[in-house]
């Protein structure tokens, strides 16, 4: 694959109303997200995330057009960040509208994830 480029490796379709979108660059899985992250969609997510098996996995998640996230989301941000640390990986969230930055910040999972404000960002060391 060339440096930077992008591929397509998968698509998840919607469970409720959510849909995750798994591409990679250089290494890293991106799952970009649209639509609403909760407890009727949260396993979509949940799927997508439990895809990865790599060792040292990086992840990035894409957030720019999720445009609603509960608790069901929080606790599948967590949750991930646990398994993909102790992995010896990294996950990042880029680009979260201004409703989820909202909801990630109350409840402090920016001091656990790297939050970034653009994909571009994200994918940067």
């Amino acid at each position: 694959m060339a440096e930077g480029r992008m591929t397509d490796t998968a698509q998840t379709a919607p469970a409720g109303r959510l849909a995750v979108v798994a591409t990679a660059t250089d290494g890293i899985r991106v799952l970009s997200l649209a639509g609403e992250l909760d407890h009727d969609s949260g396993e979509t997510l949940r799927q997508a995330l439990a895809a990865t098996g790599t060792e040292k996995p990086r992840i990035v998640l894409d957030m720019r057009q999720v445009t609603f996230m509960d608790s069901t989301g929080v606790n599948i941000l967590i949750a991930a960040y646990r398994t993909i640390s102790e992995a010896g990986g990294w996950v990042r969230l880029a680009a979260p509208s201004k409703t989820v930055l909202r909801v990630v910040q109350l409840v402090g999972i920016d001091h656990l994830i790297a939050c970034r404000p653009t994909l571009r960002g994200a994918l940067t060391p």
